[in-house]
């Protein structure tokens, strides 16, 4: 566990961590692309940490966006992540995409009205938007979920049906520009499913 930890931590302190293949693929068109991370304590690590760096490796610039700007939040597991932006600084028209971890940070998530609102707006336009694990209860309270198909963690189905969602059982679900999946197994297929968005 100890070497898992800092393994996360060590990935957690790469702000630019591209590896060169990523590099040599990655267009002018995509290092233009801009994504939004939620965060907030009690974070899944692994939900937010591989996301956030797999883009980064894209060619993505990705901005994490906590309360308060510059602040340290820390996972379940005890992994840093620093936000850059606050919630009240954002705009939904300055980004290409939105992201959504799972652990306990969506409960507090969808307790801020900046959130709600920015996650509406990505949603209206159409923009891509992945939600992991518990990360539905974002989407709940902001009220986009009526009709559409997703997945999550088998912890909050009820939550996803009652919002008008169509739930199913499966690692990854696509609904137009709604990605979902359930786990951190799942992730590596999360992503894929993702940036095919932006294809």
């Amino acid at each position: 566990m100890n070497n898992y930890l800092s393994y996360l931590n060590l990935l957690s302190q790469q702000k630019h961590f591209i590896l060169v293949d990523t590099f040599k693929r990655a267009n002018m068109k995509t290092s233009e692309r801009k994504i939004l991370s939620f965060v907030h304590s009690d974070f899944e690590d692994l939900e937010l940490w591989y996301p956030v760096l797999r883009l980064r490796g894209e060619g993505f610039k990705v901005h994490l966006a906590g309360d308060i700007t510059n602040h340290v939040y820390v996972g379940k597991y005890g992994v840093p992540a620093k936000s850059d932006v606050s919630f009240d600084e954002i705009d939904a028209d300055d980004y290409d995409g939105l992201l959504v971890p799972g652990g306990w940070a969506p409960d507090k998530l969808r307790r801020f009205p900046d959130v709600l609102e920015f996650t509406r707006k990505m949603m209206e336009a159409n923009k891509p938007v992945g939600q992991i694990c518990h990360a539905g209860w974002v989407l709940v309270s902001a009220n986009v979920l009526k009709g559409r198909k997703v997945t999550s963690t088998p912890g909050i189905k009820d939550d996803l049906i009652n919002a008008g969602a169509e739930w199913v059982d499966e690692a990854v679900v696509v609904d137009g520009n709604l990605v979902s999946s359930q786990k951190p197994a799942d992730l590596p297929f999360y992503m894929n499913a993702f940036l095919e968005l932006f294809k």
